[in-house]
């Protein structure tokens, strides 16, 4: 006769007072929050900003300092991509990317003295500019209903191209300045936003951010700001509209120092697939 398998009632027990604790436990932990309908899985964003530039370049030369002034380069359009990854329901990584190119024909000048001797340069210069800006950060996100904002933390990548040709008048005398400079730098970047969804397919934003280094040849400021309008028709494929402040401030330091800056200004246009 085969007798039914019990467990020992002090067993049975301990079971008991085991599974009452875990259920207990899992009672007592937080629930997983949910993610904000302003915010997505996983975004990109591919468009161009239209925006009147206006740079000032100087070139510290044997010479003095040449410089161009506040110059107006007209309407441009440049490039731009960004895309955002939510890691989990409040944290995440945003990518942003631009770059700039334009040729400036000009005239740069400085008027100094050496040795007590007035010297006037007058100067027509072309100058070939290439920057490239790319900003990666890690953002937490405050909030889990329709408004939330984010603080972020990141590297920005800069590289600043620059050709330059002169011919040059020094109290009569010609001469020539032929010169590329050609350098990058990593610095670190901070950043905040702020997303409202309207409703799951219209959402407002505002973003901001600046990084800053010091030191090594090429350093300087980069600054941004945008506040913008998003709408979804489709599910997952809609259109940006926002407009944007941009400031960088480079230097380069060597043989001929370079300050360059540049002022960007104006609504950008982006087709945004979302997940």
């Amino acid at each position: 006769m085969n007798t039914p398998m019990t467990f020992p009632r002090r067993g049975a027990r301990n079971w008991a007072r085991m599974a009452a604790s875990g259920a207990t436990f899992l009672m007592a932990m937080p629930a997983w929050a949910d993610m904000s309908p302003a915010l997505d899985r996983f975004t990109i964003s591919a468009g161009v900003l239209s925006a009147n530039p206006k740079i000032n370049v100087s070139l510290n030369t044997a010479y003095g300092n040449l410089g161009s002034g506040d110059v107006g380069l007209g309407q441009e359009t440049m490039p731009r991509i960004k895309a955002n990854l939510m890691l989990f329901d409040n944290q995440g990584l945003s990518f942003d990317f631009y770059q700039y190119k334009h040729s400036y024909t000009g005239s740069m000048g400085n008027s100094t003295s050496i040795n007590n001797t007035p010297v006037v340069a007058a100067v027509n210069a072309n100058l070939d500019l290439n920057l490239d800006f790319a900003k990666l950060a890690y953002r937490y996100w405050i909030g889990s209903g329709n408004t939330v904002v984010g603080l972020g933390a990141g590297a920005a990548y800069y590289k600043l191209d620059l050709t330059a040709n002169a011919s040059a008048s020094f109290n009569n005398s010609i001469s020539s300045i032929q010169d590329s400079y050609k350098d990058s730098a990593v610095a670190p970047l901070l950043e905040v936003a702020v997303r409202h969804a309207i409703s799951p397919d219209l959402r407002l934003f505002a973003d901001a951010s600046g990084m800053k280094k010091s030191g090594g040849r090429l350093n300087g400021d980069i600054y941004n700001a945008t506040v913008g309008v998003e709408w979804f028709p489709a599910k997952n494929v809609g259109v940006v509209l926002d407009y944007g402040v941009s400031q960088i401030n480079l230097n380069r330091l060597d043989t001929v120092d370079v300050n360059f800056k540049l002022k960007v200004q104006g609504p950008s246009t982006f087709v945004k697939v979302r997940y």
